[in-house]
């Protein structure tokens, strides 16, 4: 089945969606892909997740807590040319450049999600945590590969958290589940999580705080991810453990300060200049 028009043609965003993702720190695009579309990968990709990742084999209730809110397989697209079609779609990444206002994206990597019927929530956490990113320009794409209905666990969001030092040193886990809801509960900061629409995809940036609910509807959650960063984009001079261990799988040939050029890191788009 052949959706390169799909995969390939510029989605137009507004200025006020622009100004509202660098305001907001997220936001939910509707009608991003056709249904068919993501049905079509949905059912191919359900299977290839299940088959890399080792999780898969362990009944729910026998692993971790972090195991049990998702399946989780990264560089989807290094195993599967199928995966590579849509980690490498042009609209994704030339709506992600444009949100970010650089002047091209490459890929960090891309990740499969799959929350089982009856998988845990997703603990509150900031992605850039992990990433040895030398700056802020850097966002993910979600990418539901299917209808997300309350029940099963949609991705939500607060408002603004990518300009606050939320949960920064907290890798995810119970503890960063506690001490983030402690924050957003104090300072009364608001939490946005809506249902996605067949064909929505949300975009975030690395420092927004997000979780998901459980899934409770009977139905495996399936959802693709894709983190993009500016095309520019250096190596942090001055890493973590965790940090450390994302740059030798992520992008391993990268010496710290230096441009994020490594093979797995190609360019997706690359427009005139600054937001283009």
């Amino acid at each position: 089945m052949d959706y390169q028009k799909e995969l390939s043609t510029h989605y137009p965003l507004t200025a006020d969606e622009i100004e509202r993702f660098r305001r907001d720190g997220f936001i939910r695009l509707s009608g991003v892909f056709p249904p068919d579309l993501l049905d079509y990968y949905g059912e191919e990709f359900e299977p290839l997740v299940f088959e890399h990742s080792p999780q898969a084999r362990v009944p729910l209730e026998e692993r971790s807590a972090y195991h049990q809110s998702f399946l989780q397989v990264t560089n989807l697209w290094r195993v599967s040319p199928l995966a590579r079609t849509l980690s490498f779609s042009r609209r994704l990444a030339r709506i992600a450049s444009e949100l970010l206002g650089t002047r091209g994206v490459r890929m960090y990597h891309d990740q499969a999600l799959f929350k089982e019927s009856g998988g845990r929530p997703t603990a509150w956490h900031v992605d850039q945590q992990y990433w040895p990113l030398g700056s802020d320009l850097c966002v993910t794409a979600w990418i539901p590969l299917q209808e997300v209905t309350a029940s099963m666990g949609p991705l939500g969001f607060v408002r603004g958290s990518h300009q606050r030092e939320i949960g920064r040193d907290l890798p995810i886990s119970d503890e960063s589940d506690r001490a983030i809801e402690e924050i957003v509960r104090r300072d009364g900061l608001e939490f946005v999580c809506e249902p996605f629409a067949a064909g929505d995809v949300s975009f975030h940036y690395g420092w927004t705080v997000h979780r998901a609910a459980a899934n409770s509807s009977g139905r495996c959650r399936r959802v693709h991810t894709v983190i993009y960063m500016d095309a520019d984009m250096r190596l942090a001079e001055t890493m973590t453990a965790t940090q450390r261990t994302d740059h030798e799988a992520f992008s391993p040939s990268t010496e710290p300060g230096g441009v994020m050029a490594d093979p797995l890191n190609p360019i997706l788009y690359q427009g005139t200049g600054r937001g283009a």
